[in-house]
């Protein structure tokens, strides 16, 4: 009211229904700014990752750029009128040939290209031969002649590409089948089988012309060096991974061990050299199609001569991936559930560590020397590496009751005729079980002059004893089984320390491993230097 007759202030108050519909749309409006925001952030991830991806090999850019280049050349063919009046609606099938026979590398074109020219080559011969034979016969057994051909052609083409020895000619067989049924069908239905086939033999032979043509010159990518860079990455991957393992096994406490599931997942994201190893073992099939590719590329850049020994490449990976397992096997010594004591691993640290340093040496330096291409003797550096694992082998053989008793006597005093001789004190092996083996000691010690007390309820110190013991036991017990043991008390004590004995043996396992990995290197020097003298470093 502002004191003026029938002059009033109009209020207007929302029902609740006005209310509920003004919510939902500002509720709508928030998910939907929410969702813009998240469409946005998936979309900046997966440029992310595409960036990622072609950071990692920039050649799948080159290839790909190269893709649309021969594809553009080939269909300026039907966009300019003068080649379409000449070839016709046929002139697809150039494209059709880019798209099919354009490869990664040149070799794997190359030999894609043969299969596809010989495929073509069979399949017109026979589809003109049929197709005059069919004509020839009448128009009642014609159809029937091309049906009959049609089912012949593809049984024996489909059988013929399962024989092992012409599985590498398998889309060769391919070509003839799909050439051969389409080329018969549209000439029969266009009555003109031999200018057909002609026509569709010319357009192939284009495709693959502009294919080959643009693969060699427009920034090639040879199967021959990127075998040669891979056989050199898979050295140096096994060299790394075999450091980075030792180094862990011998800082490792065994506080700090990875879950069960992590370990049969293979996730170890603290190990990166492990995936690289791991690549390694399963790199034999890419090394023998690159190999395979290889075989059908020219001489180019370092590999200069004919008839280059690109099979012993497969060879040298063959023999490097058996060094490899003995890696993955030391892996899983790493994360096995039994586990030497720490003060034990540190009593061999130094000759471990210069086992593995110059085994790893050893390595790299014949990856080096695949990747110059010179030839270098490394009988030195292999004495070296045979020489500290003799060391190691004589330091485990003169502590070796470290690795099969757990308890002895104190050593004796050292002999004045020979100081020379180390006096070793045994380590502490397992603190929790040597806790447990002087418990049950003296209890065993005091059980005839201890009277029998009946206990209503146990105390907490004694659940957490028992549950103590259940953690740090292996085969892992129940806390039932444990009171039983202690109950009877007459072989517990010797399995307990066979148990500590079977800990210390882990470490025995590891070292006979990277023993044996030296062993290897031997085999992997030859395969290196039969290289180097075949392939003329």
């Amino acid at each position: 009211m502002n004191g003026k007759k029938g002059s009033c202030v109009e209020i207007n108050i929302p029902s609740s229904a006005t209310t509920k519909s003004t919510k939902q749309q500002l509720e709508g409006g928030k998910k939907k700014s929410a969702g813009n925001g998240g469409d946005l952030f998936s979309c900046k991830a997966w440029i992310e990752k595409v960036w990622e991806f072609a950071k990692e090999d920039s050649n799948r850019v080159i290839f790909s750029f190269k893709v649309g280049l021969a594809v553009l050349l080939v269909s300026l063919l039907i966009l300019f009128r003068a080649p379409y009046e000449v070839f016709g609606t046929n002139i697809i099938w150039s494209i059709l040939t880019v798209a099919i026979m354009f490869e990664y590398t040149v070799g794997a074109t190359f030999n894609r290209g043969f299969n596809r020219a010989l495929g073509s080559l069979l399949a017109g011969i026979l589809a003109i031969g049929v197709a005059q034979m069919a004509l020839s016969s009448g128009r009642i057994a014609e159809p029937f002649i091309i049906g009959t051909s049609i089912f012949f052609i593809g049984a024996v083409t489909s059988f013929m590409k399962l024989w092992p020895s012409l599985v590498p000619y398998e889309y060769g067989f391919r070509v003839i089948l799909f050439t051969f049924c389409l080329i018969i069908v549209s000439g029969y239905r266009m009555g003109n089988p031999l200018r057909t086939a002609m026509d569709r033999l010319y357009s192939i032979a284009i495709g693959g012309f502009v294919a080959v043509l643009v693969n060699v010159l427009v920034f090639p990518i040879w199967a021959g060096e990127q075998l040669h860079k891979e056989l050199v990455r898979n050295f140096n991957s096994v060299a790394d991974s075999l450091e980075e393992c030792v180094k862990k096994y011998l800082e490792d406490d065994g506080l700090d061990h990875p879950e069960f599931s992590n370990t049969v997942m293979d996730e170890f994201p603290d190990e990166p050299a492990y995936k690289k190893c791991k690549a390694t073992l399963n790199s034999s099939a890419k090394l023998e199609s690159l190999a395979n590719s290889a075989k059908w590329e020219p001489p180019h850049g370092r590999f200069r001569h004919f008839f280059y020994p690109w099979s012993e490449y497969v060879k040298v990976g063959a023999v490097l991936r058996y060094c490899a397992y003995e890696v993955m096997a030391l892996h899983g010594v790493l994360h096995s559930e039994i586990q030497a004591p720490y003060n034990l691993r540190i009593t061999f640290q130094s000759e471990i560590r210069d086992v593995t340093s110059q085994a790893a040496e050893l390595v790299r330096c014949l990856g080096k020397d695949i990747s110059s291409m010179k030839r270098s003797l490394r009988t030195c550096l292999l004495k070296r590496v045979h020489s500290s694992t003799e060391r190691l082998q004589r330091t485990i053989d003169m502590h070796s009751y470290l690795l099969t008793t757990t308890y002895c006597d104190p050593p004796p005093p050292p002999d004045n005729n020979n100081s020379s001789k180390p006096v070793v004190l045994l380590p502490k092996l397992s603190s929790v079980l040597s806790n447990q083996l002087a418990e049950l000691e003296s209890k065993s010690l005091d059980k005839d002059s201890t009277p029998a007390v009946a206990v209503q309820g146990e105390s907490y110190h004694e659940m957490m004893r028992k549950q103590s013991r259940r953690l740090h036991s292996w085969p892992s017990r129940e806390v039932d089984a444990f009171a039983f043991e202690e109950e009877g008390g007459v072989d517990f004590l010797p399995r307990m320390r066979a148990l500590e004995s079977t800990a210390a043996l882990s470490l025995a396992t590891f070292t006979s491993l990277l023993i044996e990995f030296v062993v290897r290197l031997d085999h992997l020097v030859e395969a290196v230097d039969e290289l180097s003298k075949m392939a003329k470093f």
